[in-house]
């Protein structure tokens, strides 16, 4: 009979890290964490049993590097290690080296991540199976010229995809033969930098596919089954934001259909424990995409509406022990969704953002609302891991209640701090053709006017909110610093605007872009008389519950979350983030300065290529430097034709948001 083990190392960080450590407590069984020099009090550090550090913050240090891996579980004396999902959890070399140390690898074989690994090789498998495949050129042939002519054959538009990519690195979609050989350069450029590797495979593109998936489960005798699908087609930059379970308006013949499909790919690869098989799905039919040879972020929505914990599962198999379940027992149970709140500006084509969480709330959990996290606030968002800060998975009996409950737990959610997606989140989520089901995954891209509109100005309520939440801080303190003081009720503490004889006006300003907002704030009776714009409102402020911001204006009651970091202040209310400066009274006058004679690094990163040298001759568009943060690539190219003055960068280096990173030659340089 399997024995369960007693001690499991989680070989990864963050939010599936505690996820791993909860089922692995309700099975009774001991965790060990590992974390690097950035994630010494991380959440997933204080959830485990025990932590062992295991190096420096670059994850090629710490969590990528299996020999120190290997050494914490011997040290702990664990007995399985668990990958979670990203760093190492589809590497066969490190299953081989837990093999070797003898030490159970909690997930698939190594032979079967080999043969999935390889997107061209995972597809010429599939040909030789039931698995329906895309028109395509999968082989080992690169040659620029021959791949061309492939193209050519199987027709416009196309996609060139990184043969051991993932997570829309190495990947570009091509309208025209014109456009081929720009995009074939390109997609092989990231993909050696992602990667390694700069081999590409290039198939037919579907003009509004669904990207779909299918969870499968196989143990070590015999059996497989499905969990039925997910729909993934929320997308940007072909990375998933929001994941569903089941897909809306799939018919029950092609559920059936695609998952003996994915049951079929598993099982000609001897596949064992969790993985998923992607596929990509039109009105005409599904084709096989990839398969994924792990736990998916994505898992819970699964979890959710068939009632079955997989990380359970997972280590169930991992021991030995046969499915729990046969195929028939499988039953699908209302609806569920998932988001991810990432730390990132959709406003500046997604990039990430970093620092620290000056706050961090999220809706209190039930049976219809799941919280996955790793952080909490007051947490440093890193540039060296993922930019996702937590998943909020919310179940209905049926879509539309799934659909109601998330957007008011998304209404309810607050990040300040660093930029989030909160916003395009709730804009999604309130979007008509997402309500109605069966998006496709350009979905963002063709909705952008919409889902990504930059910020409008302020409206009176931000504007009176913030004034009052700046008024009630000052009358905080003016109390706090009369209590402590020796004569608690001198006039001197006093801070509420009063005269005699008189009811004075004071301006508070914020900006918001380039614009400053300026609201006249005068004392009427216990309430404030605001003027904004032309506009006249009063308004009174106090604190709510769970420290938030109780404002009436007007006599109209409404609730707020205002967090203020330095001269900056978020606010969000009824599901919209604003952010406001105030005046930085030693801010420097060169703020406004030209840089157009400079490369500034656009986010905190490491450089990890550098393209040019002082004296180059360069043009427009020209990648000069390529930098690397929260496994983001960003190529930073010359703004136009121009000679360089200076490099100021080195691969390997750390950079900072407005760093100078190139100089050029301006025109009066020698003057």
């Amino acid at each position: 009979m399997a024995r369960m083990f007693n001690t499991l190392l989680i070989a990864n960080r963050g939010e599936i890290a505690v996820r791993i450590a909860r089922t692995a407590r309700h099975l009774g069984i001991e965790t060990v964490a590992v974390f690097s020099e950035a994630d010494a009090h991380a959440l997933h550090v204080q959830v485990a049993d025990r932590a062992i550090a295991i190096g420096p913050a670059p994850a090629r240090e710490s969590y990528l590097n299996i020999a120190r891996i290997l050494d914490a579980a011997r040290a702990s004396g664990a007995e399985a290690i668990h990958p979670g999902y990203g760093f190492l959890s589809e590497n066969p070399d490190f299953a081989d080296a837990c093999d070797a140390a003898g030490i159970v690898f909690v997930g698939p074989p190594a032979s079967a991540m080999r043969a999935m690994g390889s997107k061209s090789a995972a597809k010429a498998l599939m040909a030789r199976t039931s698995v329906p495949l895309l028109p395509g050129y999968h082989g080992d042939d690169q040659d620029p010229d021959f791949l061309a002519d492939q193209a050519v054959r199987i027709g416009f538009p196309l996609v060139i995809k990184a043969v051991s990519g993932g997570g829309g690195r190495g990947m570009r979609v091509v309208e025209t033969p014109a456009g081929f050989a720009p995009a074939l350069a390109s997609a092989r450029q990231e993909a050696a930098s992602a990667f390694g590797d700069d081999r590409v495979l290039i198939e037919r593109y579907l003009q509004r596919p669904r990207h779909i998936e299918v969870q499968i489960f196989a143990d070590t005798h015999g059996n497989a089954v499905h969990l039925f699908e997910r729909d993934c087609s929320v997308q940007r930059r072909h990375q998933k934001v929001i994941e569903e379970a089941p897909a809306p308006g799939l018919s029950a013949d092609r559920r059936a259909a695609m998952g003996a499909a994915a049951v079929a790919a598993a099982q000609a690869v001897g596949y064992v424990g969790a993985g998923t098989v992607e596929f990509v799905a039109d009105a005409d039919g599904f084709f096989f995409l990839e398969m994924n040879t792990r736990l998916q972020v994505e898992h819970p929505v699964t979890e959710m509406v068939t009632g079955f914990d997989l990380v359970e599962w997972q280590l169930r198999v991992a021991a030995g022990e046969t499915l729990p379940v046969i195929q028939d027992h499988i039953r699908l149970s209302g609806h569920a969704v998932e988001t991810r709140i990432y730390a990132e500006d959709p406003a500046r084509d997604f990039a990430p953002s970093v620092g620290r969480l000056t706050a961090f709330r999220m809706p209190d959990p039930t049976e219809d609302v799941r919280i996955d996290t790793g952080f909490v606030a007051g947490d440093i968002v890193s540039i060296h891991y993922d930019a996702m800060l937590a998943k909020l998975i919310c179940w209905g009996a049926t879509r539309d209640a799934a659909l109601r409950t998330l957007r008011r737990a998304l209404a309810e959610t607050h990040v300040a701090g660093v930029a989030s997606n909160l916003d395009l989140l709730g804009r999604i989520a309130a979007h008509p053709d997402f309500a109605a089901g069966g998006i496709d995954t350009g979905f963002i891209a063709r909705e952008a006017a919409t889902l990504l509109a930059s910020a409008p100005p302020p409206p009176v309520p931000v504007l009176a909110a913030a004034a009052l939440a700046e008024l009630l801080a000052e009358a905080e303190e003016a109390a706090h610093l009369a209590a402590t003081s020796g004569d608690p009720h001198s006039p001197w503490h006093a801070r509420d605007q009063w005269w005699v004889n008189a009811a004075p006006v004071r301006e508070l300003a914020f900006h918001a872009g380039e614009a400053t907002h300026p609201v006249q704030v005068r004392r009427q009776g216990d309430a404030w008389r605001l003027t904004i714009g032309g506009q006249s409102v009063l308004g009174q402020a106090t604190h709510g519950l769970d420290g938030t911001l109780d404002l009436t204006l007007d006599g109209a009651r409404s609730r707020w979350v205002v967090t203020r970091d330095g001269e900056s202040l978020t606010l969000r209310h009824a599901g919209e983030t604003y952010r406001l400066r105030l005046p930085d009274p030693i801010a420097g006058a060169d703020e406004d300065e030209d840089a157009s004679d400079r490369l500034l690094a656009p986010i905190p990163g490491q450089v990890t290529q550098v393209n040019a040298a002082a004296g180059d001759v360069v043009t427009r568009g020209q990648v000069l430097v390529v930098l690397e943060a929260m496994k983001t690539v960003f190529r930073l190219t010359a703004p136009a034709d121009a000679t360089i003055a200076e490099v100021a960068c080195s691969p390997g280096d750390m950079v900072q948001e407005g760093q100078m990173l190139v100089s050029f030659v301006t025109e009066d340089a020698g003057v």
